[in-house]
């Protein structure tokens, strides 16, 4: 029999305002040990020297932080130009300075250039992993990794601020962007190197900002708890669906729930015409009021290959177990 593990069956998802300092695992760790959480994930980590949105899923909405992951983030950011470090951040040893020759029209324009698909090499001070361990590990003990170039999409760029050697961004990009990689980019492109001051997340999918909450919010709360009563915290929780509030949905009844829990294919009433092996949210009721069951992937009915209908097939994927 497998070990249950400790601590409370809690679900959900805490959106933090990471301070500064700190590597996002341990607020982590903090926080699921603040809730008394059984299980506890975050959604992708900010390093050290960055602030900002940092969701953190606890219990069974880990199982649907891979969605967040894949989301688009928006940042702000300020460069430094005419200083180039070894990992494009405050936190870096300085390896090139050069006089910022440059007219700010020439900056905005060198700015406005990431817009758009692109390929990236990830800087080695990333947390990509190679044989099983972070590329920053290897930077640390001056080793170079070979790394492919990455495909990448900044979907917005706002130039907010020119005040040289100073320029704050906002920008807004698809997964596996680095920020960092981009401003030491824009310093090579302008000839007088650049790197990262400052650097706060502001969005990840569509969670709103005025939603997030300080870790000492979240201590101060804590704190206060009359004995085993969560309800302070837990009233922070987002609901767990809200990781995948963009696909489509569909809902089943009372007689298909239980098949659903089980595994096993499910036949419900869909948003939209079904789109086959697209994933799509299950509610257990009549719309997404309803209990929420998890993610199946939508597949034809075996019996009729015509024309697909609001009445679909659903394969269970990740299931919510309720205890």
């Amino acid at each position: 029999m497998a070990r249950r593990r400790k601590g409370r069956d809690i679900n959900g998802i805490v959106l933090l305002d990471k301070p500064l300092g700190g590597s996002s695992n341990q607020l982590l760790q903090k926080v699921r040990w603040l809730y008394k959480a059984a299980k506890a994930g975050h959604t992708g980590a900010l390093d050290p020297l960055a602030s900002g949105m940092l969701p953190l899923c606890l219990g069974e909405a880990t199982k649907f932080s891979q969605f967040l992951l894949d989301a688009e983030k928006t940042y702000e950011v300020t460069a430094k130009l005419g200083v180039r470090t070894t990992t494009s951040d405050a936190d870096g040893e300085v390896v090139e300075e050069k006089p910022v020759e440059v007219s700010e029209e020439e900056v905005r324009d060198a700015c406005l250039a990431f817009l758009g698909k692109s390929k990236q090499i990830p800087s080695m001070f990333s947390a990509l992993k190679h044989q099983g361990k972070p590329l920053y590990y290897y930077a640390r003990q001056g080793i170079e990794i070979e790394r492919e170039p990455r495909d990448i999409e900044v979907y917005e760029l706002d130039v907010l601020r020119i005040e040289l050697p100073f320029v704050d961004m906002r920008i807004k990009c698809s997964k596996g962007t680095y920020i960092r990689s981009i401003v030491d980019d824009l310093g090579q492109n302008l000839g007088c190197g650049a790197y990262v001051t400052r650097l706060h997340r502001t969005e990840v999918a569509d969670y709103p900002t005025d939603k997030m909450v300080s870790i000492d919010r979240l201590i101060e709360i804590q704190e206060s708890l009359i004995e085993d009563d969560f309800k302070g915290l837990d009233d922070l929780l987002i609901p767990m669906d809200t990781a995948v509030s963009r696909l489509p949905f569909v809902t089943i009844n009372d007689s298909e729930r239980s098949r659903f829990d089980n595994g096993q294919s499910v036949k419900g009433t869909c948003s939209e015409a079904l789109q086959e092996g697209l994933a799509y949210r299950v509610y257990h009721g009549v719309d997404t009021n309803g209990l929420f069951l998890g993610v199946g992937e939508g597949v034809l009915d075996p019996k009729d290959q015509g024309i697909p209908k609001q009445e679909v097939f659903v394969n269970p994927k990740r299931r919510v177990v309720y205890s």
